[in-house]
């Protein structure tokens, strides 16, 4: 039973909860709040718990995380037009070591997924990414994994997983069931030239900060092709978090662009887990009042997906063909959703043994691009990693 590994919401949040409006999101939420009374989960639910672990943060120096702020916070929103229901299961507690809290977090949100309900994980250190990952070792699928994060986080792993290595961890542990990786937001002055040489090496996707803010549009395709998005809440400017210790970075995405992202993330339907990182006490009111925003605008992505039709419905796409000396590289556009995908090279699907990934989002852009004679980086990384 997953209700094993958790604790109820705190009765202040429910308290909280109660004085809202009738139509708010805190009088519509559904609350773990005694211990012998579990809500009911769903298929299509949305499922919202938060792991109170930071003992593998680099600078732990042994504080109690709560989350009872960003509750607060989320249950004065309203809604949107949305048709799931939100269900708050509570707070998984600090196991007797980090890796009880990972074999928690794990099987929570292996079962939610189970269910057909869609986990969203608010959590202190970011290594708790790595859980969220081996998650999916139950559920017999390769992972895209899409971070959202100032630093890629390939630090040496000597001295056992942290917050600023865990992503070692993901790329080199057994079961490896890594599709892709995907940043967005990296800052190079916050990782090392190794680290940067081994995305590259990897052909892995890296968006630095200035070009996802000018065109923010850049994210979509990433998220898209996503199983899981973690969203390490340090990549947002220190000014929208907090008005003292705890979040110094003087660049980073706007709270419109962590948003945007958030939004984009839940309008995949493929994204199956959802999770805010690094968060911790030193959150201002507006700090916790945006990290609600981002879960709202998640939630309002989800209850916006649209269902698409099998690619082998010529009257539902577009089939758009470019050919090169290289190679022939054939897109789709939908006319339902106006997206794009390109299909790898018939050469290379024989040797792909990502099977999953022969059809890859894109954008419009790219497509033009390779009208003009050049493969498109994103679409040529994809290519390389399918002949790993």
């Amino acid at each position: 039973m997953i209700v094993d590994f958790l604790t109820p919401v705190s009765k202040q949040v429910v308290a909280h909860a109660l004085l809202q409006n009738d139509q708010s999101i805190g009088r519509q939420i559904s609350f773990y709040k005694e211990k012998d009374v579990f809500p009911t989960i769903e298929k299509g639910n949305l499922v919202l718990f938060g792991v109170i672990e930071n003992r593998n943060d680099i600078n732990y120096l042994g504080e109690s995380l709560s989350f009872d702020g960003i509750r607060n916070a989320f249950c004065e929103l309203f809604p949107g037009n949305w048709q799931g229901k939100i269900v708050d299961i509570g707070n998984v507690s600090p196991g007797a070591t980090v890796d009880d809290t990972y074999f928690a977090v794990k099987k929570l949100v292996s079962e939610i997924i189970k269910i057909g309900a869609i986990p969203v994980v608010i959590g202190g250190s970011n290594d708790l990414t790595y859980a969220l990952y081996r998650a999916y070792d139950d559920l017999d699928q390769m992972v895209n994994l899409v971070c959202v994060d100032a630093k890629f986080d390939l630090r040496d792993v000597s001295d056992g997983i942290k917050n600023n290595n865990y992503m070692n961890s993901i790329i080199v542990n057994e079961p490896n069931n890594l599709l892709n990786y995907s940043n967005i937001g990296f800052q190079t002055y916050y990782n090392s030239q190794e680290e940067i040489d081994l995305i590259k090496k990897l052909y892995f996707d890296a968006y630095r900060l200035g070009d996802v803010c000018a065109n923010i549009n850049l994210v979509e395709p990433l998220t898209r092709d996503a199983d899981i998005v973690s969203f390490d809440i340090t990549s947002i400017q220190a000014s929208e978090l907090s008005q003292g210790k705890g979040y110094k970075s003087p660049n980073g995405f706007s709270g419109k662009e962590a948003c945007a992202i958030a939004r984009y993330a839940g309008l995949s339907n493929k994204v199956t887990s959802f999770g805010l990182f690094e968060l911790n006490n030193n959150l201002s009111d507006s700090g916790e009042m945006l990290l609600a925003q981002i879960l709202w605008y998640y939630i309002e992505g989800v209850n916006c997906r649209i269902i698409e039709p099998s690619f082998s419905s010529d009257s539902h796409f577009k089939k758009y063909i470019v050919p090169s000396p290289d190679m022939d590289l054939v897109f789709f556009e939908s006319l339902v959703s106006r997206r794009w995908w390109v299909q790898l090279p018939e050469n290379e699907l024989e040797n792909n043994k990502y099977k999953r990934a022969t059809l890859i989002s894109c954008t419009q852009e790219d497509y033009l691009v390779a009208c003009d004679h050049q493969i498109p980086d994103r679409i040529y990384k994809a290519f390389r990693k399918s002949l790993i």
